[in-house]
């Protein structure tokens, strides 16, 4: 963490240079007031509606919002060629998208992204930073002053949540600068879906910090998924602040594939949580040291995020 004054400073292991690198953030003066000032924190509940969110997110669907595409694109530094153009006729694309929400819910091109075919190991289902745990249980903090995550919490149906009691986890994290559709991780069916009513605080790891209860107060939409190669699941997209949608693309009463798209979040950073039954696999075990130490690993979609157990 940065000396107090300075905006925060988030550290992540990126698995595709091995190297451990510094989060730019988007917003993160924003953030710090929200979650460190005392002003901030006597106001918070005025941003952390799903209210403003939606209002925030509808901001983005504006003509004029276009405009701010090609800066935000330059300032984070996105290989803006590994994307689908968007609907805007242009000779570049970072002109391409009509609006913000039309680049922010971009596609990569394809090809640019594959998903591992190895039956033994699970495909990261987002592109995002990831910590796991091989058990849920009363060790499994996040941040590492975060409180407690099980299974009954996060799912928020008790009798279902004891499907996962004692089994992995992991959680996604994808920062507004990332790509924002969620896939499948393996082949498989739907069982179970429900929405999950609550705040929409932010889910960068310094507001966990010092707001540690909001993977289960924050709103969510819970998936139980039955899967040819690692048992059921609990697929858990997370709404936090400035989320203007959680979209399922994906038909619940149809059979999907590994890698298929489930759905996509409109404007904001969020979270997919990805619960398993006990024994069946576990992360990554880069996954799981970087987050002994307190640290996110970064993926790409379509990597191997699991393995059988």
């Amino acid at each position: 963490m940065t000396m107090a004054g300075n905006p925060p400073e988030i550290k992540y292991f990126n698995r595709m240079t091995g190297k451990t690198e510094v989060e730019k953030v988007y917003g993160d003066k924003f953030i710090k007031f929200l979650y460190r000032s005392a002003p901030g924190k006597k106001i918070g509940m005025a941003f952390t509606n799903k209210y403003f969110s939606k209002a925030y997110g509808a901001f983005q669907d504006l003509p004029s919002s276009h405009r701010k595409v090609r800066p935000f694109i330059e300032k984070f530094n996105i290989p803006i060629d590994d994307y689908e153009s968007g609907t805007r006729p242009s000779l570049d694309v970072r002109d391409s998208y009509r609006t913000f929400n039309e680049f922010f819910i971009r596609k990569f091109k394809r090809g640019k992204r594959s998903f591992v075919t190895d039956q033994n190991k699970m495909a990261a289902f987002a592109e995002a930073r990831y910590v796991g745990f091989d058990a849920v249980d009363e060790q499994s903090k996040y941040p590492v002053k975060g409180n407690y995550l099980l299974a009954k919490d996060l799912v928020g149906n008790d009798q279902m949540a004891k499907i996962f009691d004692g089994g992995p986890l992991l959680i996604a994290r994808l920062c507004p600068v990332d790509y924002h559709r969620y896939h499948y991780p393996d082949n498989g069916k739907v069982l179970e879906h429900f929405a999950v009513p609550g705040a929409y605080d932010s889910v960068n790891p310094f507001a966990l910090q010092f707001k540690n209860q909001i993977f289960i107060q924050n709103e969510r939409y819970v998936s139980i998924l039955q899967t040819e190669n690692f048992g059921r699941l609990a697929y858990i997209e997370v709404g936090a602040i400035c989320v203007g949608k959680i979209v399922q693309s994906h038909r619940w009463t149809k059979p999907f594939l590994r890698g298929e798209e489930k759905g996509y979040f409109l404007f904001g950073g969020s979270t997919v949580i990805v619960l398993g039954e006990k024994g069946l696999w576990k992360p990554s075990r880069d996954i799981t040291e970087n987050t002994k130490n307190g640290i996110e690993t970064y993926l790409h979609l379509g990597q191997e995020v699991g393995v059988k157990a």
